[in-house]
């Protein structure tokens, strides 16, 4: 007998996730599929990779989208140990922790549904931490990701670093917010990201990429910094989650990231593992989006930003598709952004080529020009894209560097990434002038 897990998009039975002998298969539910366009919401797929049809989906088709909802690397190995699972079982971490996930998307035991979950009684769908409360939970974080097996925690993110869906209330006058753990399925309207181990810096510093990208006029996910006695954590506000209405709870909205919605594992996010190319990324916009023109320019900039300031793990688990409330399918704000250049110790390489190199230093004028062809893209414009960014970031990071350390965030490690991003655009800068004075933009 196959387990089974219903399958809930934004409070609408969606399908049914089913495990049979250890494989995962998928199917949409027929009242889905029968909805016409007069029903609220629509029948819209779960990803762009399982496209709306009555027939079941295997385990190959449906496990990228499902277990792209899970934590990976060590934080999946904690999770099945507070489950006792194994880790290697997708379908048992989302009956762990698949209640409150990234998007609109909500997994379900037959029988439950998202308003009223066994075991949520009349007991309130926040619980509200205080300071001490915080503290054990940061303590708690690394060792318990997602908080995982907690009485009336379902929690689930993507991503190999400690965070936690949280919902924030805004403080009285000068008061710092309130934060809150979502129980029994309610939704959150944060991510709290406590600093990576092993990494000087890395609120701040994810902070700092963040202004500088809204500074940009990029749209980003809104952040902010929290002091939690004597440590630091990053809020981000969560984009696909809309604020209710007085006392109404948020409300979701869909969302995939790149590699749910292109059919790639997890554990191949990375383009030396099999993951998205740009080339990839920039096709999935052309076919998702409608007009299309807006969010290509809108991944190009970000490609450009990530490429400048030094973030070189902008996989394809970074980039994501957002389903608005009108159905509409748009390129997701920002998120994600950190220099990690600015560290020796992790690695030099992007994580997707830029016209067929993966060392930033090793850009000349014709990689861009190859990354503007794979992209369909006018080299002419690309070129004249990223000078104009690199013309006007460093500038910008300066000034964002000066704002955060007038609000009390200076740390030694943002005028190291302001001088690196005043390296890489004068660089950059450099090499594609050369190939409009007609020497190629080759080194001399």
């Amino acid at each position: 007998m196959p387990r089974q897990l219903e399958v809930w998009l934004q409070g609408e039975h969606t399908g049914t996730l089913m495990q049979i002998d250890g494989r995962l298969g998928f199917v949409y539910a027929p009242a889905w599929l029968a909805r016409t366009a007069a029903a609220v919401p629509l029948a819209v797929p779960l990803s762009q990779s399982l496209p709306l049809r009555a027939e079941p989906f295997d385990d190959r088709a449906t496990r990228p989208f499902f277990a792209g909802l899970l934590p990976e690397g060590e934080k999946r190995r904690l999770v099945a140990q507070a489950l006792q699972a194994s880790r290697q079982n997708d379908f048992a971490l989302l009956d762990g922790i698949g209640g409150e996930c990234a998007g609109a998307v909500t997994l379900l035991e037959p029988g439950q549904t998202p308003a009223a979950p066994i075991g949520a009684g009349s007991v309130a769908a926040v619980r509200w931490l205080a300071e001490p409360d915080l503290i054990q939970l940061l303590d708690d974080l690394p060792q318990r990701p997602m908080l995982a097996g907690q009485e009336g925690l379902r929690l689930s993110l993507a991503g190999a670093q400690d965070k936690l869906p949280v919902v924030v209330e805004p403080g009285q006058g000068d008061g710092a917010p309130r934060i809150g753990l979502p129980l029994f399925g309610a939704p959150s309207t944060h991510i709290m990201k406590p600093a990576i181990a092993g990494v000087d810096g890395s609120v701040v510093n994810e902070a700092f990429c963040m202004a500088l990208a809204a500074a940009l006029n990029l749209p980003a996910a809104p952040v902010q910094i929290r002091r939690v006695a004597d440590r630091s954590v990053l809020l981000v506000q969560r984009y696909d989650r809309t604020p209710g209405a007085g006392d109404q709870p948020p409300t979701r909205l869909h969302q995939e990231d790149f590699c749910q919605a292109l059919g790639v594992p997890p554990e191949h996010k990375y383009q030396n593992e099999g993951g998205p190319a740009l080339a990839q990324a920039f096709a999935l916009l052309r076919q998702a989006t409608r007009p299309s023109a807006p969010h290509i320019l809108r991944l190009l900039d970000a490609v450009v930003f990530n490429a400048l300031i030094g973030n070189h793990d902008a996989h394809g688990k970074n980039f994501s598709l957002l389903y608005s409330a009108a159905d509409a399918v748009v390129l997701a704000p920002l998120y994600d952004a950190l220099c990690t250049a600015v560290y020796p110790k992790l690695s030099e390489k992007m994580a997707m080529k830029i016209g067929g190199k993966y060392r930033f230093t090793e850009l000349m004028a014709r990689h861009w020009e190859q990354f503007a062809r794979d992209a369909g893209l006018s080299p002419a414009q690309l070129r004249r894209r990223v000078q104009h960014i690199a013309g006007r970031l460093p500038d910008l990071a300066r000034q964002t560097q000066v704002r955060l350390e007038s609000e009390g965030h200076g740390h030694p490690i943002l005028p190291a990434i302001t001088a690196l991003i005043g390296q890489r655009c004068a660089l950059t800068i450099k090499r594609l002038s050369a190939i409009n004075a007609g020497t190629g933009g080759e080194p001399a």
